[in-house]
């Protein structure tokens, strides 16, 4: 017994036998009282630097839900008119920076609901052709349709795509001047180049028979962009950008961006007109929908709570170390009797 203890025991080395040396920091009044002073200040001045280049960032939110009578698209919100078109009118005072970023926005949408959030199938979103005959029951109830073929992608977050689409026009001498809409590279860098794959079919048409589209999908999946053969399928950048679940029920996403021709610097002050293919129902659930244009800084969109949440920290380290130098000078010495 006393010799398979012995073999056991580690090296008698002063790292196996925690002999090595050691520094510990005293913590007194007078380091942790600058040290709170020094982090407050940090604090508060990244917490400006914040606020005023999010207050600089230029946005523009326009609803176009259709709830209200005097909406141009009152009508289209109607769930038994299809194919419905509406133009929303509206001005810009002043230049809107470039580059600037045209954004859908949906509220009261749930995306983080967990049977939600998993009903998709990873392998068919990576062009793996057995799970296209036989999706995931993760998919269900959009797994199959009602004669019992495989439906791919399969899924509610497929399924629900949004498939609203958007034209956009200056007014320029009297008459309407298209502005380009450039709708490459939206969707995350990883998302296109590694995570969803096309099946390795040509032409990819093939690689979906025996198969059917998502149920209100309007076109199948190899067919999501006419214009641009390359942008097809599970690697098509809408479908990516809304694959990417939100985590609140308050989102936007990214639509187009404006970057070419004429407004590369930006929107320039006048009237426009955005003509609005209105398709996707969202007033089953009480939500709302609406157009954002923006632009961006160093530090990404606008976001106040950022700055004002560094504020917040860094005065309360500031009136924390004023409180804790009162204390101190207070009870350094005691009282004499």
């Amino acid at each position: 017994m006393v010799k398979i203890e012995a073999t056991n025991r580690p090296d008698n080395t002063a790292f196996t036998q925690q002999r090595l040396p050691a520094w510990q920091p005293m913590l007194s009044a007078g380091i942790v009282i600058p040290g709170f002073v020094l982090i407050g200040l940090a604090f508060i001045g990244i917490g400006v630097a914040l606020f005023i280049t999010s207050r600089n960032i230029q946005v523009l939110e326009l609803d176009y839900t259709g709830l209200e009578q005097n909406s141009p698209c009152f009508r289209c919100s109607d769930p038994d008119v299809r194919d419905c078109v509406c133009t929303l009118v509206f001005s810009i005072d002043r230049l809107i920076e470039g580059p600037v970023f045209f954004y859908y926005g949906l509220s009261n949408y749930f995306q983080n609901y967990r049977r939600y959030s998993v009903s998709r199938d990873d392998n068919q979103l990576y062009g793996d052709l057995d799970s296209f005959k036989s999706p995931l029951d993760d998919c269900a109830p959009y797994q199959y349709n009602s004669n019992n073929v495989p439906i791919v992608p399969c899924g509610a977050i497929a399924n629900s795509m949004f498939n609203d689409t958007f034209r956009l026009f200056q007014t320029v001498n009297g008459g309407p001047r298209t502005v380009p809409l450039d709708g490459k590279g939206i969707a995350w860098w990883t998302d296109y180049n590694i995570k969803f794959r096309n099946p390795s079919v040509t032409p990819l048409s093939d690689a979906f028979n025996g198969t059917v589209m998502p149920l209100f999908w309007p076109r199948p999946a190899f067919e999501l962009d006419t214009s641009d053969p390359a942008n097809n399928g599970f690697i098509n950048q809408d479908f990516l950008v809304w694959m990417r679940r939100a985590a609140l029920p308050d989102f936007r996403k990214l639509y187009r961006r404006i970057t070419e021709g004429e407004y590369a610097d930006g929107l320039p002050a006048g009237n426009y007109s955005l003509e609005i293919s209105y398709n996707y129902p969202v007033l089953s659930f009480s939500g709302r929908k609406k157009v954002v244009f923006s632009n961006v800084s160093w530090m990404g969109g606008k976001n106040d709570f950022l700055g004002i949440a560094y504020l917040v920290i860094g005065s309360l380290c500031v009136v924390m170390s004023v409180v804790m130098l009162i204390v101190y000078a207070k009870f350094k010495f005691p009282e004499e009797d």
